[in-house]
């Protein structure tokens, strides 16, 4: 969240003592101390839950990922609805994937496929709201991003961010709602898979060595102190924790070191893929590893109209090489079980191949996938009609998608928020936990 971007992104507007800390702690950036501007919330709601996710990584394909093309071939499909790629077999019996999933397919005994995803928006950036919020789009209310509510809830840990988006914010819905900026995502600035890749706001500009940042420290702490004593709000001296939060960030060896991609061997940096799927992945897993709660990558274009085979051919080896490669690392270092892995989409693809080779929008199926944080493990949910069309069995609504993963991180999704005009908002309306797919 930087300081130019616009409203519909729920951009901090600064006030009068606001506008004054940009001066004086520039360095460190007053949009990171908004990510630390959080209350202490040792207690959630739904303290009761059992907590079965510490983290969650959530990796979304923009665009709509064809379910037949990859989670969902139909094989047995006229070749109208069948399309151009074959299926291959995987971990799990008389499951199949589409033939550029091969490494994922090794690992299929380690994650949960659902099939059987719906909505019924077409639109990529109602699709998209639905699937970042758990929520239809509504003229009257922007709803919060769940990682903006996962850091609305539970705060920083270890220093570090609650929310963090690689490399940037891949939507206006992955942002704060009417939570308030406070909430937003950390976002990179740049990509991890480009060369001298560096985090923006975790390093001292040139011309500012560690003595200056330590008299601008200074220079806040009286400023505040001042204002303080005119104004006398509780708010404003409360600010203090915030800022010292992201003083501590910016100070912090292990904090700074977190987004260091650069110190994983080269031989399991090339195992995810030296490129832009792979390095955005496996710094995903150093994020979580050092406290991050929620972090939100993108990777690719997936809007397949025309050509779906030369387009998926493009975009699906890198992913598959590098999920394969983040769950099979997550499982080594005992981390899988704590870290929910989802791979989302905001819809599939129709049915029947179009008059370009290529499919178009489809909300009514499509395939997502769920892994680790307390998952069932080598389980596929749920399945589509013979031609993909519709869900045959078992269908997951957007709303029961997002109390799943809120209760696997221990958030009662039932718990209501204040939204303006401090009105009760559920964090997710009429969801329930879709237990079937729970270890």
């Amino acid at each position: 969240m930087s300081m130019n971007q616009n409203t519909s992104n729920h951009l901090w507007t600064p006030n009068r003592r606001e506008f004054l800390y940009v001066g004086l702690v520039g360095t460190v950036g007053v949009t990171m101390s908004d990510f630390f501007r959080t209350q202490a919330r040792a207690e959630a709601a739904g303290a009761s839950l059992k907590v079965r996710a510490q983290s969650v990584i959530n990796i979304y394909l923009p665009g709509g990922m064809s379910h037949q093309e990859s989670f969902d071939p139909k094989y047995n499909a006229p070749i109208e609805y069948r399309g151009p790629l074959d299926p291959i077999k995987t971990e799990l019996d008389g499951v199949m994937f589409s033939e550029n999933l091969k490494e994922t397919a090794k690992i299929a005994d380690k994650i949960t496929v659902i099939r059987s995803m719906t909505h019924g928006e077409a639109a990529h950036e109602r699709g998209t709201h639905n699937m970042f919020t758990g929520y239809r789009p509504s003229p009257a209310l922007q709803y919060p991003s769940m990682g903006s509510v996962v850091s609305h809830e539970l705060g920083s840990r270890e220093n570090m961010p609650p929310y963090v988006v690689v490399p940037s914010l891949p939507t206006p819905y992955a942002g704060t709602g009417y939570l308030g900026s406070a909430f937003g995502p950390f976002a990179l600035g740049s990509d991890p898979a480009s060369g001298g890749f560096s985090v923006r706001d975790l390093t001292l500009p040139g011309g500012v060595d560690v003595k200056r940042f330590e008299e601008r420290r200074a220079m806040r702490s009286a400023v505040d102190a001042h204002f303080s004593a005119l104004e006398k709000s509780d708010a404003l001296s409360g600010m203090d924790s915030y800022y010292e939060r992201a003083y501590a960030m910016i100070s912090s060896d292990k904090a700074r070191a977190a987004f260091e991609i650069n110190k994983e061997p080269q031989k399991l940096r090339e195992e995810y893929g030296m490129n832009t799927a792979g390095q955005r992945m496996l710094l995903a897993r150093r994020l979580v590893e050092s406290g991050v709660r929620f972090v939100s990558l993108s990777y690719g274009g997936w809007d397949h109209h025309d050509n779906i085979k030369r387009a998926n051919e493009r975009t699906m080896p890198e992913f598959d090489k590098a999920f394969a490669a983040l769950i099979r690392d997550l499982d080594s270092r005992g981390m899988l079980d704590s870290t929910l892995v989802i791979v989302n989409t905001e819809f599939g693809r129709t049915p029947k191949i179009n008059g370009t080779a290529g499919r178009d929008h489809w909300p009514k199926v499509f395939s997502i996938v769920m892994a680790g944080g307390g998952m069932k493990r080598g389980h596929a949910h749920g399945t589509s009609d013979a031609i993909g069309a519709e869900p045959e069995d078992n269908p997951v609504t957007v709303e029961n998608y997002a109390a799943t993963i809120f209760n696997q991180i221990g958030i009662d999704p039932h718990k209501p928020l204040m939204s303006p005009g401090n009105r009760p908002q559920a964090i997710v309306k009429d969801g329930e936990v879709l237990k079937d797919l729970l270890a």
